[in-house]
């Protein structure tokens, strides 16, 4: 248990589905420094799925460790120049707070919803 009483699981899932000309990525559990290379293996599958839009869906991520960020960070880093965008639907203190804390949100867009990403209509800052 942490100190702030969430229990981790160690655990994290990804689900990958097609979802018209996007990829929709969802995670769910602890996103840590040993879960963060199976984000890693999804990310690189959609990017030379030749989707266009990635979307990436933490509303179930329960634990974002910094690894986990820096994933993120990378794959926009390499969407960018290809031309695909990646979106990360992230809402509340286990995702979206430390993103914004890191000023991630400076870098890739936020979405607080699955309908706001498929829309590209980003949080409000």
């Amino acid at each position: 248990m942490t100190e702030h009483g969430h229990k981790r699981s160690g655990r994290c899932t990804v689900s990958p589905r097609r979802d018209g000309d996007a990829l929709l990525l969802h995670v769910a559990g602890d996103l840590d420094v040993l879960t963060a290379p199976t984000l890693m293996t999804h990310l690189d599958v959609a990017l030379t799925s030749g989707a266009a839009l990635v979307i990436v869906d933490l509303l179930d991520v329960e634990f974002l460790s910094s690894a986990g960020i820096s994933v993120l960070v990378e794959t926009h880093r390499l969407t960018e120049p290809a031309g695909v965008s990646l979106r990360v639907v992230a809402e509340g203190p286990a995702t979206s707070r430390p993103m914004r804390l890191m000023c991630v949100d400076q870098i890739i867009d936020l979405y607080p919803t699955l309908e706001d990403a498929r829309q590209g209509r980003p949080a409000p800052a």
